[in-house]
């Protein structure tokens, strides 16, 4: 590890819980089951360390993305509920590539962010109107601190968004290194964009689907 280098923990709860998936953020190309190529990061170095993870902050799935079939994407609510848990896969990178991540996700446009500043304050909205505008501040592990990031709105706000197959499927892939399908149908199937939208049917079929998604070569 470099001595010059800070890290930070980067928490995904959506479609980065897939890795292939997340190294489209640091190294560029397309994911499976998505139009949409992505840059990469300045410094393209892989994640040093990868864990599991839980939090209180509830899951769902909202808006349309045109990379995803114009359909839900996943977000989390503002605060932490109690008996609520979202499953997480984190990645330590730096925080250059972090703050590079949450550039592209908002569409390359660039900002400037204190990271110091959203561990003292628990959170911090960068871009009002921007999907994942806002970034929080989860904790430590290893003496690294926990961020991930969200939309700046409640979910109140929004009206609720069945997502596609492909962008389940690249969630579900994800969840598959720690989860059996049961537990990961127990986990989805009352999620808010998920309830009222899939049948258990189409649900189990999807986490049941060929491994596509999990084996696919990603290019640039």
């Amino acid at each position: 590890m470099s001595e010059s280098k800070q890290y930070v923990w980067y928490a995904s709860y959506g479609s980065n819980l897939n890795k292939n998936r997340f190294l489209c953020y640091i190294k560029g190309g397309s994911p499976a089951g998505s139009t949409r190529v992505e840059t990469g990061c300045k410094d393209q170095s892989l994640p040093i360390a990868e864990s599991s993870l839980k939090f209180n902050y509830p899951l769902y799935f909202a808006k349309e993305a045109a990379g995803w079939q114009s359909q839900g994407v996943a977000f989390i609510g503002l605060n932490q509920v109690e008996d609520s848990h979202t499953y997480s896969k984190k990645y330590l990178i730096t925080s250059e590539q972090f703050l590079d991540v949450v550039k592209q996700e908002n569409s390359g446009k660039i900002f400037e962010i204190d990271l110091n500043e959203v561990k003292e304050k628990g959170a911090k909205i960068f871009r009002r109107h921007a999907w994942y505008g806002n970034i929080i501040y989860l904790g430590e592990d290893r003496g690294y601190p926990i961020f991930t990031f969200t939309a700046p709105w409640e979910q109140a706000e929004v009206e609720m968004k069945k997502p596609s197959h492909n962008y389940l499927a690249t969630i579900i892939n994800g969840l598959k290194t720690d989860y059996t399908n049961e537990e990961i149908f127990y986990y989805l199937q009352n999620k808010p964009g998920i309830l009222g939208f899939y049948s258990d049917e189409e649900l189990t079929r999807v986490i049941n689907g060929p491994e596509f998604y999990k084996h696919k070569t990603f290019l640039k």
